[in-house]
């Protein structure tokens, strides 16, 4: 505790780290402010039926990552998840179309323009499921919440929910340039974590109210949750790794290299993005609910505790970690880096042969981490079979968890870096966290 204290007292030392801390947390108060302000045009007193629909289903896990604005009626409601479609559809293209690859490889100005793409697209897709909100709206609020009314108004909501969820993404960016941490990740978290306590009092309000066991029970969900994060900080931080024998290098009387180290290669080595894309795809069939041709695809789509939404979710989720993990490791230039350096795996001939050998290892350690990865985004289904509730069962695995997990274990890094860099003690005992990508 005493160097729990200590490590703490040296984060705020450091003048760059305490404003990047201070930034951050101004930034999200402002988001989760911004998630209680309700629409112009509709009374805030009377939206009791459309929160009792955020509290479950499809439609509550959109409502939890969008920390509750979904049943506010905010001007954040719509969230994120369009943000994070949107990439998915350009990264899609960088692989199947020439004219996005060539963009891929121009290096910053080409990731400038993809960016500029992703916000168009990003456009698109809110001009979409505004209208598709707006109705959704109608339906579960009586007429007399509505203050406006007519076209004028769906049009005037949708332009606020286009520009909350484009505020939304430009707080995300000041994150991430200015503050700690990836902004995206940390305002999903952030939502989710805000859920918490409510999804919590409603669990002990069951478990409380049966007249046997009850406390038990409780304290029993409590420690598999507790088992369960332990397996996802595994499975986050999980790595194999491949030595890597320097050459013998004598320059006058010393001696250079000749040491052995390591490429640490994370078993989950996408992180949380291959779940996240998962979901906002799931998200998609709510766009064609209000047409008849497709309503009963939507139904069966939108019901998470049925076997299909659960088969296509875990199938997704084990494609896009794959597709993800090869976009975020390249054997190829990892091959090339430690021949420069004038290394070699031991028993492998530099070059190709050892970028092919990295392909092997990784694409052997990505099948049994995609699994897993999948089995813990439907693990609230079988939560909910057990009976927990519907709220707290979605922090039992899936998104929720995995983000938690994810986006703190990715801060913690980075604020142990500045305090290894300006020679402080990192926040562990051994000065580093496990699973760092460094060599």
């Amino acid at each position: 505790m005493k160097k729990l204290i200590e490590t703490i007292k040296n984060i705020f030392k450091i003048e760059d780290l305490r404003k990047r801390i201070v930034y951050t947390v101004l930034l999200l108060l402002i988001y989760r402010l911004g998630s209680f302000v309700v629409l112009p045009g509709i009374d805030p007193m009377q939206l009791s039926n459309l929160q009792a629909q955020a509290s479950g289903g499809l439609v509550g896990l959109l409502n939890m990552f969008s920390g509750g604005a979904f049943g506010n009626a905010s001007i954040f409601a719509l969230g994120v998840m369009p943000y994070i479609s949107a990439s998915i559809v350009i990264q899609l293209l960088g692989i199947m179309i020439p004219y996005f690859q060539r963009m891929q490889r121009e290096g910053e100005s080409g990731q400038r323009k993809m960016n500029q793409w992703t916000r168009y697209l990003t456009i698109v897709i809110l001009a979409l499921q505004g209208p598709v909100y707006l109705t959704n709206l109608h339906t579960q609020l009586p007429a007399s919440a509505f203050l406006i009314e007519g076209f004028s108004f769906n049009i005037f909501a949708t332009v606020v929910l286009i520009g909350g969820t484009m505020f939304i993404m430009w707080l995300g960016e000041r994150i991430t340039d200015r503050g700690l941490g990836n902004g995206i990740s940390l305002i999903i978290m952030v939502g989710i974590v805000a859920r918490l306590p409510f999804a919590f009092v409603a669990e002990a309000g069951d478990r409380l109210s049966q007249s046997s066991g009850g406390m038990l029970m409780l304290v029993v969900e409590l420690v598999v949750l507790f088992f369960i994060f332990v397996a996802s900080i595994a499975l986050v931080q999980g790595v194999r790794k491949i030595p890597v024998q320097y050459a013998k290098r004598i320059v006058g009387n010393k001696q250079y290299g000749g040491v052995r180290q390591y490429i640490p290669l994370k078993i989950n080595a996408a992180g949380v993005m291959p779940i996240i894309f998962a979901q906002a795809l799931m998200l998609f069939p709510m766009i064609f609910a209000s047409f008849d041709a497709t309503r009963g695809f939507a139904a069966v789509m939108s019901n998470m505790q049925g076997f299909w939404y659960n088969f296509i979710f875990f199938i997704l989720v084990v494609a896009f970690t794959y597709f993800y993990t090869a976009i975020t490791v390249n054997p190829t230039n990892m091959a090339d880096d430690i021949k420069k350096n004038g290394g070699f795996i031991p028993g492998i001939k530099p070059g190709k042969k050892t970028a092919e050998y990295i392909d092997s290892v990784m694409s052997r350690i990505t099948l049994p981490g995609s699994i897993f990865l999948g089995l813990v985004a439907i693990m609230p289904v079988f939560a909910r079979m057990l009976g927990v509730n519907a709220q707290f069962a979605q922090f039992y695995g899936g998104t929720s968890l995995l983000i938690l997990v994810g986006v703190v274990l990715d801060t913690l890094q980075q604020i142990e870096s500045h305090l290894l860099m300006r020679h402080y003690d990192g926040l562990m005992k051994t000065g580093r966290l496990k699973g760092r990508s460094n060599l």
